[in-house]
């Protein structure tokens, strides 16, 4: 995994995880990388300070690292429990059901389910708007 510090065209800046470095040029190519802040497309990388391993072995938890790293994981959960109560859960049909609701074959809903790495990317490319729910556990 690779985190990059990125910044959109208007100024926003943020950090994003990709697999590797080539994912993130993969995923910037196809226009998929978006400011997380306003949503816009036109995101370049940001200068970065280079990651310098620790060698005392100290572990930090998240909440060390960020002050508020509680209040978003809460914010999460609360995400997916009202999308879980409010949504249909269409369990290994998402791709289809998604499908069905952007090309207008159905009347719109939410809906949450399950989908393949090949069904996520057919989805991308077939441009019907997801994302993907928050697995934020208790302990997490």
């Amino acid at each position: 995994m690779i985190q990059y510090s990125l910044q959109c065209a208007k100024g926003h800046s943020f950090d994003a995880w990709f697999k590797n470095a080539a994912a993130y040029d993969e995923q910037k190519a196809r226009g998929i990388v978006s400011c997380a802040v306003c949503g816009d497309g036109q995101v370049e990388k940001a200068p970065m300070a280079p990651a310098v391993a620790r060698t005392d072995h100290e572990r930090r938890t998240v909440a060390a690292v960020h002050p508020e790293a509680a209040k978003i994981r809460e914010m999460l959960r609360e995400y997916r429990r009202k999308v879980m109560s409010e949504a249909d859960n269409v369990g290994d049909r998402f791709a289809e059901e998604a499908r069905k609701i952007h090309f207008e074959e159905v009347e719109a809903r939410g809906i949450y389910g399950q989908a393949s790495q090949d069904e996520i990317a057919a989805l991308i490319e077939d441009g019907v708007n997801f994302m993907p729910l928050p697995d934020v556990g208790e302990d997490n």
